[in-house]
């Protein structure tokens, strides 16, 4: 019996050691691994790290859904809209960064990032030169907030008179994501050369890019991967009434440090909606048999100033808060009466789905989120809604 006691203590003090050995091995190995992908996440010109940076390898695909208002006569009577979604139509991305500069030692980047959008007919469920849309006219919307309690107001209203410019405009999809020249706008031009004849969402923006970035390379640390710190010459934005929500934070969302935790928020500035938001981690799954986090936009972004006194910055003038899930971009707009939302107003606040009939907003189509591995940063699966 004594023996056998004697041989059991023995195994189990040797499983125990073969197991602490191990552990010692995995934490030292999964210590090398970290080392070198801290040391690996750099920009440095002739690496693979700079190269997918430079010219993004996974193909990117922008997918437009337009809502066709199908009662206008009753709306300007005073109706609830009521629209139908039209869509997709699907365009492939090319976004290289170009003019690339290193910088202070090659602890910065600069560079421009045009983006090209050619279409995909075989993901998409038209033709977008020939379907029409009937929407908000945006132009003639757009000119009465210039004019309005200004001494050009009577004027408008006499050229929308006589263009018989009304609430509502029929255009094809080719025309209002890419541009058409508007017969106010043309007018208007004439006396404010500043503005544009041509309307368009997308106006200007395929081929084009949105002034330059300057980023950190990660040499530092690389925790400061590929972080903004400038746009256009300038270190903070100027359209918002705070200091906290003029700041550019975070990377431009197509890459971000590795060894990421599910503690950090994932911070994102887009020049499209004229500020930085962030991401906060939402689940664990696997891509590919490849482990990744999911990230989601945290409901604190959009939410209304009584939820987070600090977007009263965002809320211009002051006082003038949407309300929660949406937020009025108009000031660096031109002006143009223009309010950001997730898809059908997911996570907006209710008065805004009752108020237009044919809003259905659910998590698993409208809610936008970014699969990447913790390990690498790579970037699996994502959608921007």
């Amino acid at each position: 019996m004594k023996s056998l006691c004697l041989v059991t203590v023995g195994v189990l003090a040797m499983t125990l050691l073969i197991a602490s050995i191990s552990l010692l091995v995995a934490h030292v190995f999964q210590t090398v691994v970290d080392l070198q992908v801290k040391e690996g996440t750099v920009l440095k010109n002739g690496t693979e790290t700079f190269e997918a940076w430079e010219d993004p390898p996974p193909p990117v695909y922008m997918q437009f859904y337009f809502f066709n208002v199908t009662n206008p006569l009753e709306v300007l009577q005073g109706d609830t809209p009521l629209v139908e979604e039209i869509g997709p139509y699907t365009y492939r991305e090319y976004r290289p960064r170009v003019h690339v500069q290193f910088l202070d030692n090659g602890t910065k980047v600069s560079a421009l990032n045009p983006k090209t959008y050619v279409f995909e007919p075989q993901q998409s469920v038209g033709d977008p030169a020939v379907d029409l849309i009937r929407t908000i006219n945006i132009p003639a919307v757009t000119a009465m907030e210039w004019t309005r309690s200004t001494p050009l107001q009577f004027a408008t209203e006499v050229l929308l008179l006589l263009y018989q410019e009304s609430l509502f405009t029929v255009r094809t999809v080719h025309e209002l994501l890419w541009g058409y020249k508007d017969r106010l706008l043309s007018t208007i031009h004439l006396l404010h050369p500043e503005i544009d004849p041509v309307f368009g969402l997308f106006n200007k923006m395929n081929g084009t890019d949105d002034g330059e970035y300057v980023f950190l390379s990660g040499e530092m640390s690389y925790l400061n991967f590929s972080r903004i710190v400038e746009w256009k010459g300038k270190e903070s934005l100027s359209w918002w009434t705070t200091e906290a929500c003029n700041m550019i934070n975070g990377t431009d969302g197509t890459s971000f440090h590795p060894l990421i935790s599910k503690d950090e928020n994932i911070y994102i500035f887009s020049s499209d909606f004229c500020r930085s938001l962030y991401l906060v981690y939402d689940s664990s799954r696997t891509v590919g048999g490849i482990p990744a986090y999911r990230f989601v936009p945290s409901a604190m972004v959009f939410a209304n100033t009584t939820v987070n006194p600090d977007n009263a910055g965002f809320c211009v003038p002051p006082g003038n808060c949407p309300g929660t899930g949406v937020l009025n971009v108009s000031i660096c707009k031109q002006g143009a009466p223009i309010f950001l939302s997730a898809p059908h107003f997911y996570q907006a606040d209710q008065k805004f789905v009752e108020d237009i009939e044919g809003m259905h907003p659910t998590k698993e189509y409208h809610e936008t989120f970014l699969d990447i591995n913790p390990v690498s940063a790579a970037f699996f699966r994502g959608l921007y809604r």
